[in-house]
């Protein structure tokens, strides 16, 4: 079975980044069902295009940047603040093992779905809360979002060329790894809940998590005179080489982050007169040395083709071409790894998305596509003991 089957997680989320550390939850096996606001348009990713499944913009789920983040998971809609709402959020809450929401920081304590309003339904009961600022301090009530913690925690400032404009990620990074440390914090607690019968809150924010994840950019930072910056070519602040080189059609990426690489790719570049030059000999040499260095590996280098070269270097040296997303998804690696998979939207029909990188074993069932908002409130409510008198009554109210 998959690891985390038997868990069951409530999720109070929306757009990236809470979504995309439950989904991990979800692929691994955990019974993840998304709580979307009743008598709204749920999520508000899934209004989100430009591109749907079977171009289809009216259908709930249909959106593909939706269906990126919430695949494996169940959907009921439910209006938390009602009375009747709060009735079945308790059932809900008995039955589960965690909450997660990446709601602003004040919204979880309005919405009663912290630790201390919930532990009375199950003292077990872990509540993941993924907020843009956290949830205690002077900027708890802030909207916040990837790009602006990109430019807060320095990102910008490591991006692009010298000569140009502080640059992003091309990615929602932060949003990311955010989402994937609530979802570490999320089993660590559920794993000490089981052992000890008590749950508790968890908090991972934005900022904090793109922080931290400078790493030792920000060691070198915090503790010596260094000072981080943007390097040409999108190369490694202290290794060389370790950028991009000129081939005679384009690009290539080398990284000869370890002594023995370099000696190597000197040979197969023709030049093993480099490898003994007293001027890139050594690391700190090299790193002296980057522009003349520079210079003569893009001469040799352009003698071919960047498919030339990867013939001659993959599996020896640490190569890479420089491909776009459509380019990298073509890529026929991909298909030999099961990284690509279809998932089927019905009448909307078939489409494609990322594979879950994890691999931690399956019980043959296969991966569903994200819920229909809604699709399985009765499903949810039935299981909860409400009856389909109840059930109805809960719709005629707007309660579901």
């Amino acid at each position: 079975m998959r690891p985390l089957s038997g868990i069951r997680i409530l999720a109070f989320e929306q757009y990236g980044a809470g979504p995309f550390g439950t989904q991990h939850l979800a692929d691994l096996g955990a019974e993840v069902i998304k709580i979307e606001p009743a008598g709204t348009a749920g999520d508000y990713a899934r209004g989100l295009g430009p591109y749907f499944v079977g171009d289809n913009p009216e259908r709930s789920a249909a959106s593909l940047f939706f269906q990126s983040f919430n695949r494996n998971k169940k959907s009921l809609t439910l209006d938390v603040t009602t009375d009747a709402g709060r009735e079945i959020l308790a059932r809900l809450v008995a039955s589960a093992d965690a909450t997660a929401d990446n709601l602003r920081g004040d919204v979880p304590d309005k919405l009663g779905i912290t630790y201390d309003s919930l532990k009375v339904h199950n003292p077990g009961i872990v509540c993941a809360h993924c907020s843009a600022y956290g949830r205690e301090g002077p900027r708890a009530a802030w909207p916040g979002y990837d790009y602006l913690m990109q430019a807060e925690a320095g990102y910008f400032g490591l991006c692009g060329d010298p000569d140009a404009a502080p640059t992003r990620f091309g990615l929602s990074i932060v949003d990311y790894m955010a989402g994937q440390a609530m979802a570490l914090g999320l089993v660590s607690a559920v794993l000490s809940a089981r052992d000890t019968g008590l749950g508790r809150d968890v908090d991972i924010d934005l900022f904090s998590t793109a922080i931290f994840n400078l790493s030792y950019l920000g060691a070198w930072a915090l503790n010596t005179d260094y000072e981080p910056g943007r390097q040409p070519r999108s190369a490694h602040p202290s290794l060389v080489p370790c950028q991009l080189y000129k081939t005679a059609d384009g690009w290539i990426y080398l990284m000869c982050n370890k002594a023995g690489f370099w000696p190597l790719l000197c040979d197969l570049l023709g030049r093993p007169a480099l490898a003994a030059d007293p001027r890139f000999s050594t690391f700190p040499d090299r790193l002296r040395n980057r522009d003349e260095l520079t210079g003569l590996l893009d001469e040799a280098l352009s003698e071919n083709t960047t498919e030339f070269w990867l013939g001659v270097l993959r599996g020896k040296v640490p190569v890479a071409p420089v491909l776009s997303p459509a380019e990298a998804l073509a890529n026929p690696y991909l298909t030999e790894r099961g990284l690509i998979q279809s998932l089927n939207l019905g009448k909307d029909g078939a489409f494609d998305v990322i594979a879950s990188p994890i691999r931690a074993g399956s019980d043959g069932d296969r991966d569903q596509p994200a819920p229909d908002l809604g699709g399985h409130s009765d499903e949810i409510l039935a299981d909860l003991g409400y009856s389909d008198d109840e059930i109805a009554e809960f719709r005629r109210g707007n309660v579901v």
